[in-house]
């Protein structure tokens, strides 16, 4: 008896563990070309900064150089849905202010890196791709994620060009698993060693993609340098879920980076 526990145990753990990390059903109707692509990081930004990252600029050279272009969103303090990654101000504008401390009327009085580009608004940034070139749109950790999901999903409702969303945190993946079905949707995710300031047991689910059987992602964005040797990746690719890697720079091994997963995305030279 005892030897049958055990081996049902053997044969259960695999199973469950495939059931818990597999992809979701990919959308009918999702829109073409999202695979064939290489994105620029934050759009085509100069490491020099005169160009600065997530500016009007910036996603203008990626659309006009023919790659697809990840971007961040937040909210500001009037709930205006904004292109911007940190919840500072203070390394790309200069000012001790958290974003969603700010107006957005607040936040047009301040430049990015001490250019001409200001901070834009989500809608500003489709209006100038128009559907040019697909985009990875990141929704950030913030105050109210509900409120970031309903106005970000509204503002994409209307665009007509290729996109899919990604974010860190399960529970907004899970809301367009929930609202917005049609939606591609990636979970982002690293190696374990980089999720610090939180429970061990919640770094071990998000690192190996355990968090899969909350939010059904279609694709993982995965930090390329913890990708090595990870079963759960090939497992994950194996099961018809897209790779995605993050971020690969000049200097990085881009080849392997392509066979290893189904796009890059690329920052501070041209692929």
């Amino acid at each position: 008896m005892t030897w049958i526990i055990i081996s049902c145990i053997i044969l259960f753990l695999p199973a469950a563990y495939i059931a818990l990390l597999a992809p979701g059903r990919y959308p009918k109707n999702a829109p073409e070309g999202l695979w064939t692509h290489c994105y620029a990081h934050r759009g085509l930004h100069a490491k020099d900064k005169s160009v600065p990252e997530n500016s009007l600029a910036a996603f203008s050279a990626a659309a006009e150089a023919g790659y697809g272009m990840e971007l961040d969103i937040n909210l500001t303090k009037d709930g205006q849905v904004v292109v911007f990654h940190d919840d500072s101000l203070k390394r790309v504008c200069g000012v001790d202010k958290l974003i969603t401390d700010c107006t957005y009327p607040e936040l047009l009085q301040y430049r990015l890196h001490d250019t001409e580009q200001k901070i834009p608004l989500l809608t500003d940034v489709l209006s100038l791709v128009a559907g040019r070139a697909p985009l990875i749109v990141e929704l950030k950790v913030t105050r109210n994620n509900r409120e970031l999901c309903q106005k970000a999903a509204a503002i994409l409702d209307s665009y007509a060009g290729p996109y899919c969303i990604e974010s860190f945190h399960p529970g907004i993946v899970r809301w367009f698993y929930k609202n917005r079905p049609q939606v591609v949707r990636g979970q982002l995710a690293a190696g374990f060693k980089d999720y610090s300031g939180i429970p061990a047991y919640q770094a071990l689910l998000l690192s190996s993609l355990l968090v899969n059987a909350a939010a059904r992602p279609h694709f993982a964005a995965y930090k390329h340098e913890d990708s090595h040797g990870k079963l759960r990746l090939a497992l994950y690719r194996l099961l018809g879920g897209k790779l995605v890697a993050w971020t690969v720079r000049d200097g990085d091994d881009t080849d392997d980076c392509k066979k290893r997963f189904d796009v890059i995305i690329f920052e501070f030279f041209r692929p």
